[in-house]
């Protein structure tokens, strides 16, 4: 954890909570003389926006919650109230939808940061894994979450993803009829979904409150991926990244405002606001653009099983990661193989965001087979990489490569230093 500062006050309130409850230092430690890098950029923002997303989701959620029915038969016409004759109810629901999509943006951008900058390799494994369980319950609760107005896509969406589980040998029928609460997608599985949605959500603060004390233990990674070597290459998270992360914030509400304010539903389906109809399928099931790569992964292959195997397999292979990739040197900086390598993974994710928004047919089940052949090809070849790759020389500290970058000369490397 972080060194203990002893905090310095004569507030007589503070000094009386703090000799009960020493909240007041433990915020001092974390938030205000927590010794963080001095050369983290905007891409290290992303933490603290999720953070803010977190906490904007749960505000808005238990307001909507207040005017939700999940009642089968009531469900999208209390969506409709909600929006119609609530107060700010349009806001609250529109904040709430495409603050999900904005969640997902930003949690994107966290992981690739992480995997360009090797904040997965040791000692942060386990602050990697944390991340990727909130990722899983992010998935979890958004899909929950996605059922909930009980329009067609919602309906559709959730009777086609759930029935994916019945491929699963002995047990895979019997989880769909628990999913399910019967043997149809019903009024029991919304109860069950809206249940989860809603629970979910402070099972997310838990893991990610277990997320910042990995981070604040093991400390923050660094776009060098060296580790500080002392007082000279850090500086106090406050001021100096409270500033950078309220600026980084506010270009972020700028991108959530204008999809809340100018195109609300530009994220969503139209589909959605037709009620459920278990009579009449849409044309094209799709779901929200974020599981779009994994749905996309899912229909590479025509095996209903190996499809479903592919798509866990696609998240699961992100935990063994930090011991796939065997280079002592963590950030791609100066990595150039590594580098060309991820560049080409993230324009291969976006390439499978854009297959699973069409039907599985023609060329996009030859585009589809050949970007997941890459997505796992990605990982498999890490270990490869790390033996033959030659990085490019490392600077001797963060403090050398600041200063350096400043003057406009080259850092003095470790081993010239040497």
């Amino acid at each position: 954890m972080a060194e203990h500062h002893p905090l310095q006050t004569n507030n007589p309130v503070i000094r009386w909570v703090e000799v009960r409850l020493p909240i007041f230092s433990l915020l001092n430690d974390h938030l205000v003389v927590y010794p963080a890098p001095k050369n983290f950029n905007y891409w290290y923002n992303f933490g603290s926006i999720l953070g803010i997303m977190l906490v904007l989701q749960i505000v808005t959620g238990i307001v909507l919650v207040m005017h939700y029915t999940s009642d089968a038969s009531m469900a999208f016409d209390s969506v409709e109230h909600i929006m119609r004759d609530v107060n700010y109810g349009w806001l609250m629901r529109y904040m709430h939808a495409n603050g999900a999509s904005l969640f997902f943006l930003a949690v994107f951008i966290h992981m690739f940061r992480g995997l360009y900058y090797g904040s997965y390799k040791a000692p942060r494994e386990l602050l990697w894994w944390f991340g990727i369980i909130i990722f899983l319950i992010m998935m979890a609760t958004a899909f929950m979450g996605y059922v909930l107005p009980w329009g067609q896509m919602s309906f559709w969406g959730a009777t086609v993803i759930t029935n994916f589980f019945s491929a699963i040998p002995l047990v895979g029928d019997p989880i769909v009829t628990w999913l399910w609460g019967g043997f149809a997608v019903s009024g029991p599985t919304l109860q069950r979904f809206f249940s989860l949605h809603y629970l979910l959500p402070f099972v997310l603060v838990a893991i990610v409150f277990l997320h910042l004390w990995a981070l604040h233990t093991t400390k923050s990674n660094n776009p060098l991926g060296i580790d500080p070597k002392g007082p000279q290459d850090t500086i106090p998270f406050h001021p100096y990244y409270t500033i950078k992360d309220i600026y980084g914030f506010a270009v972020f509400a700028i991108l959530f405002a204008g999809f809340v304010f100018f195109a609300p539903n530009y994220l969503g389906h139209p589909d959605n606001y037709i009620p459920a109809d278990p009579l009449v399928t849409p044309a094209h099931i799709v779901p929200e653009w974020y599981f779009l790569p994994f749905y996309a992964i899912l229909r590479a292959v025509p095996d209903k099983l190996f499809g479903v195997i592919l798509m866990f397999a696609a998240i699961l292979i992100l935990f063994v990661v930090p011991w796939l990739d065997t280079s002592k040197v963590r950030s791609a900086t100066f990595r150039p193989v590594f580098k060309q390598l991820f560049w080409l993974f993230v324009i291969d994710c976006v390439i499978l965001g854009i297959v699973g928004a069409y039907p599985p047919e023609g060329m996009w089940i030859i585009v589809g087979r050949a970007a997941t052949i890459y997505y796992f090809g990605f990982f498999l070849i890490l270990p490869i990489v790390g033996w033959f790759e030659k990085p490019k020389p490392i600077p001797e500290s963060i403090s050398a490569a600041v200063l350096a970058k400043s003057d406009g000369k080259k850092p003095t490397t470790a081993e010239e230093k040497g």
